[in-house]
């Protein structure tokens, strides 16, 4: 049993590796969040503590005792990365061993712009332990969540699974030419939490690159998976030289439309989100390593046609 801290832990992926902590019914829980108190009562050994994350010394005071600090902050909605460096900080400060920072995402940031404060959060934890280890960290890679291509049905708790460039619910794809051999790294949401819990018992060091290999398929081999399970597939195919130019010249684009983004705001970050995830597809952004697997070897991950079968079966 350790104690752990939560940070940004009332969001979608925060809550869902909630759940898979709490439910080993072994640590003591620490929620940090921006948001206030809920008045529900928590799960026992938990506790939540509202904060800025503007004050070290008050988030110093919060971490005594605290092993391990998990932090879920979304990166483009902290200016500069003050909440996340004052977190960093105060953890080394209170003496926390463990640090995940807000990655949970892949491997490469290149052409995925809303992630550039990952890539500043890699270089800060970098210099912090230059010269020796100050902080033990792992950048916990996951690739795509799986989930989000059983949209529009919603198979996790918490992730909200929206459309994708390959879209199964309408049979449909917008790929960038010869793309089809670029890989992707494909998990579930319970496989990903569950991974990160087992990781928090894990006695042995943290790997730096933290990957979670799920099931990694092509972009050609997940469309024909979906055309398996539902059926053809509409594919369009785009340039690279027109996306690169700002021109998405396709048919449609996939609505984002998560409960956090302004209605008035998802045609435009919907365009910037399908061009920046096609380039970075192309690119091999979405392989990640297998880190995380080999230090868990028993854990068996869900494989994609499994998961999504389970989902399209049967469906019109």
């Amino acid at each position: 049993m350790v104690k752990i801290a939560i940070s940004g832990g009332t969001g979608n992926v925060a809550q869902e590796v909630f759940d898979a902590l709490v439910a080993t019914g072994k640590h003591e829980i620490i929620l940090l969040s921006r948001k206030d108190v809920p008045s529900t009562p928590l799960p026992r050994g938990v506790t939540h503590v509202q904060t800025t994350y503007d004050d070290v010394e008050e988030l110093v005071q919060v971490l005594q005792g605290v092993h391990t600090v998990l932090c879920f902050i979304v990166s483009q909605s902290d200016s500069g990365n003050v909440s996340q460096k004052n977190l960093i900080d105060a953890s080394v400060k209170a003496g926390v061993k463990r640090y995940a920072p807000s990655e949970w995402a892949t491997s490469s940031l290149d052409y995925l712009p809303w992630y550039e404060g990952k890539g500043h959060i890699r270089k800060y934890l970098e210099d912090l332990n230059k010269d020796k280890q100050v902080l033990e960290y792992s950048l916990f890679q996951p690739g795509l969540f799986t989930n989000y291509f059983a949209a529009s049905h919603q198979t996790a708790k918490h992730v909200f699974a929206f459309q994708l460039q390959i879209d199964f619910d309408n049979r449909r794809a917008i790929i960038l030419e010869g793309s089809e051999d670029a890989p992707i790294n494909l998990i579930t949401v319970e496989d990903f939490a569950n991974i990160v819990a087992l990781a928090v018992e894990y006695e042995g060091p943290w790997p730096l690159v933290g990957g979670i290999k799920g099931d990694e398929v092509t972009v050609g081999q997940l469309i024909a998976l979906g055309e398996k399970l539902r059926g053809p597939f509409s594919v369009e195919k785009l340039k690279v030289d027109d996306l690169k130019a700002g021109n998405l010249k396709s048919s449609w684009i996939p609505k984002i439309s998560h409960p956090s983004i302004p209605a008035d705001q998802v045609e435009l970050i919907s365009q910037a989100f399908a061009s920046g995830i096609l380039l970075a597809l192309s690119n091999g952004a979405y392989r990640v390593n297998d880190a995380w697997n080999k230090l868990l070897p028993d854990y068996k991950i869900t494989q994609a046609e499994e998961f999504l079968a389970g989902v399209w079966n049967d469906k019109a």
